[in-house]
């Protein structure tokens, strides 16, 4: 911030020095030539009085010019001279101004408001100085009022600039700082706040986009993690549980050997079952760490959905899941998505798991289509249904809707597979009827053809 107000000062002050050049310059211009055509005014006036001086009737005194128009104060003069520095008779001229008398040519002098022009002039063997003085009245008139104008221009000019660079300065840093105030609001308990996006193309909507994209990874990464603690402490108690107790039974007295035999086959058989658990919970784990780099790759959906129903079964040997690929195409090419497998099964292993959870049959329906332009992927279940009041929340993390007290977990499947699909630019909706079952809905884009 302090860089770009430097830089906004800097900018002030060269838009500043760069007018008080212009009206200088233009000052300067209008000035040499308000001096300049004055002179050659007076050098014809002074070229008209030599003719009639030295080629016309009468002496050199008491002569006038009646030719031309008359400037402003204007008189006439002669000087005759001994041809060095000498005056030897002088007809209205301040003698206090000899030494600005160019001697032998022409000259063009100014004092305080009165112009002059004089000629040097040899005539029958005398020497004359021959010249003509005004007032110059642009200069003494209009010139003093456009010098006023320009300064008073030039004083509204630097107004002018620096209010609205104060305007601009403030309509530019108003956006930034209240996106500086959005990300202040978000921490790690409530990641799922986005910063504010305008329709408009400018670089602020393009750093609130790239932040909110980077929020997404962020978020996906937390609640992968809280995803994998809320499965490893429901799904893994019950194995451990079984363990402990079989364990504990079978040496809680003396037994043959064909009892400590058969507890131990159930120990083993609880023990692989728990490291399917394992094995499927952190491999839902390391997805949401090793794979979102965003690295994504054309990979086939129908191929995703088969793997997220392994684990889910893998998870939990309870669960039913009934696929349909009826409607699936012939057309291969019409099933590929450009993504991130691991994170795609993480996402549909979380709505699968969801389904066959709520549900009195723990039992799955999963159908895979396809459409113009995209994938779609409808998980129903037959389950406890969600409040029609409550639909609205059910992305919030954390958030469990009023009839799930009898069920574990900690409200985060759901919006973690929401923000897998929205990184991979797709669309998750939710329908539900109140003790009826639920049906999510999920398009994704495919792979464009070339």
């Amino acid at each position: 911030m302090r860089n770009y107000n430097n830089t906004l000062y800097a900018l002030i002050a060269i838009l500043v020095i760069y007018t008080v050049a212009f009206v200088g310059f233009i000052m300067y211009s209008i000035t040499n030539f308000a001096f300049a055509d004055f002179y050659k005014r007076l050098d014809l006036r002074r070229n008209l009085a030599a003719e009639h001086m030295f080629n016309g009737k009468g002496s050199h005194t008491g002569w006038s010019l009646t030719y031309v128009e008359e400037l402003n104060n204007q008189r006439e003069f002669v000087i005759e001279f001994d041809g060095k520095s000498s005056i030897i008779h002088t007809t209205g001229f301040d003698t206090s101004l000899w030494n600005q008398v160019q001697k032998t040519g022409e000259s063009n002098f100014k004092v305080g408001n009165t112009f002059y022009s004089t000629k040097y002039y040899p005539y029958k063997g005398k020497h004359y100085i021959v010249g003509v003085s005004a007032e110059n009245y642009f200069y003494t008139h209009h010139l003093n009022y456009l010098r006023n104008l320009l300064l008073i221009a030039l004083v509204l000019g630097v107004l002018f600039v620096i209010v609205v660079s104060l305007l601009v300065k403030r309509s530019f840093i108003k956006p930034i700082n209240e996106l500086i105030d959005e990300v202040k609001k978000i921490g790690s308990e409530n990641l799922y706040l986005r910063l504010s996006e305008e329709k408009d193309k400018g670089v602020l909507n393009k750093l609130a986009n790239t932040f909110n994209r980077m929020l997404n990874r962020i978020e996906t990464s937390f609640e992968t993690q809280k995803n994998f603690i809320s499965n490893a402490s429901h799904e893994l108690n019950t194995p451990l549980t079984s363990i402990i107790g079989i364990a504990d039974l079978a040496l809680s007295k003396e037994r043959s050997v064909e009892e400590y035999k058969q507890a131990m086959l159930k120990i083993v058989d609880a023990a692989e079952k728990l490291e399917k658990k394992t094995s499927a919970l952190l491999l839902l784990a390391r997805t949401g760490y090793e794979n979102n780099n965003l690295n994504f790759k054309p990979v086939r959906i129908d191929q995703i959905v088969m793997d997220a129903e392994m684990t889910v079964k893998a998870i939990n040997e309870r669960f039913h899941i009934k696929t349909d690929f009826s409607m699936l195409p012939d057309d291969s090419m019409k099933l590929k998505v450009n993504g991130s497998a691991p994170l795609l099964q993480l996402a549909i292993s979380n709505i699968v798991s969801n389904a066959c959870k709520y549900s009195a049959n723990h039992t799955a329906y999963v159908a895979l289509g396809a459409f113009e332009n995209g994938v779609l992927i409808l998980i129903k279940d037959e389950g406890i249904g969600i409040p029609e009041q409550e639909l609205a929340y059910i992305y919030d993390p954390y958030f469990r809707a009023s009839n799930t007290a009898n069920f574990s977990g900690y409200g985060i499947g759901l919006p973690l597979a929401r923000n897998i699909i929205k990184m991979h630019e797709g669309d998750l909706s939710v329908s539900s009827t109140l003790g009826k079952g639920t049906t999510v809905r999920i398009e994704l884009p495919t792979i464009k053809r070339l």
